[in-house]
């Protein structure tokens, strides 16, 4: 079969690779229908995270048909057209028990990081019980392909976690799939008044279109002094942070009034600083994660009633063949005005 795979930093290649097999009874094996690419692939291929290993299949993203199954799976037939979790997960593990799927001893994140990933023809998924979401039928397929990861990210680690709250005034620091993800998910929460910071004119926009009620460019404006205008001089109740750089951690911080949350959702691959000297006396709560999935689910019945409609997030489709091209397109998305890109199998 064919698969990207990473050979390094800045390194990838399209290539052929061995058909995955069956190796635990836990296991099936899925052929990809449609995948895309993660901000956290390119964090990969810039070196932020070393546990990858040069000849890794990237990509933990994706929707198929099951392919192969071991002996031991029950839940999961071949034919069965399923989204593919971002998580592993065992099931019967201390962590797992806590819900805690993102640290399962047994799995967790370990797609396109681990073991090989879903930017490929075929994939092997372990644990393919608790790690596969059958799909209803007739619903979106490219809508049921940002339920992998992007928007259990957004709604777990950054709405869960800040604690999102009817009438509260929220900003989300950076306007790419998962920050736009989070702007969807906050509204199952009704907050009076999101707030959208980024860079990009042609993501805050998008970002108005999806329910941002105030925009804000900060190459032209004063991010601190507008919120303080817009709040009052008190700040915002949660400032959900989904870029992952030392700038946009900061601004969560300036910004964020007495008793609020600051939700971290980005990806960091350097230190932050953080100001306790200014913070210690706010009664803030910092929180962090990688997302569980444990919302999967609930998300999968709300796009099938049509209470939110993630396929709104894809600017792009390629053939997955094509998928060196999408990366390319993906690395220079401002000026692509790319969002999420799907890779349909041929």
């Amino acid at each position: 079969m064919k698969a990207l795979v990473y050979h390094g930093i800045g390194q990838k290649h399209w290539e052929e690779k061995a058909l995955p097999q069956i190796i635990e009874p836990t296991d099936a094996v899925v052929r990809i229908i449609k995948t895309t690419i993660c901000g956290t692939d390119l964090h990969i291929l810039k070196g932020d995270v070393p546990a990858v290993e040069k000849g890794r299949i990237l990509g933990h993203e994706g929707i198929g048909i099951v392919e192969s199954i071991g002996k031991s799976v029950r839940n999961i037939n071949v034919g069965d057209k399923v989204i593919i979790s971002c998580i592993t997960v065992c099931g019967s593990c201390s962590y797992c028990k806590r819900q805690l799927y993102s640290h399962c001893n047994d799995g967790g994140w370990i797609l396109g990081h681990k073991i090989d990933g879903t930017q490929a023809e075929q994939v092997r998924i372990p644990h393919a019980d608790n790690s596969l979401h059958r799909l209803p039928e007739g619903i979106n397929e490219e809508a049921a392909l940002m339920l992998s990861d992007i928007l259990p990210t957004g709604l777990e680690i950054g709405v869960i976690n800040g604690k999102v709250q009817p009438g509260q005034t929220i900003a989300l620091i950076g306007a790419g799939p998962v920050g736009l993800s989070a702007l969807l998910a906050s509204q199952f929460y009704s907050p009076a008044h999101i707030i959208m910071i980024d860079t990009d004119d042609n993501r805050l926009h998008v970002a108005q279109q999806f329910g941002a009620n105030t925009i804000i460019n900060p190459a032209r404006q004063n991010v601190v002094e507008t919120i303080k205008e817009l709040t009052d001089g008190l700040g915002v109740d949660v400032a959900i942070e989904c870029v992952g750089i030392p700038a946009t951690f900061k601004i969560c911080q300036d910004i964020i009034t007495a008793g609020g949350y600051i939700a971290n959702v980005g990806v960091h691959g350097k230190s932050v600083e953080l100001h306790l000297e200014e913070l210690w006396i706010k009664n803030i709560t910092i929180t962090t994660g990688l997302v569980n999935t444990s919302s999967t689910p609930m998300l999968l019945k709300s796009v099938q009633s049509g209470k939110i409609s993630p396929e709104k997030l894809v600017t792009h489709r390629y053939p997955l063949s094509e998928i060196e091209t999408a990366y390319e397109v993906f690395g220079n998305a401002s000026q692509e005005k790319a969002l999420k890109i799907v890779l349909t199998a041929e």
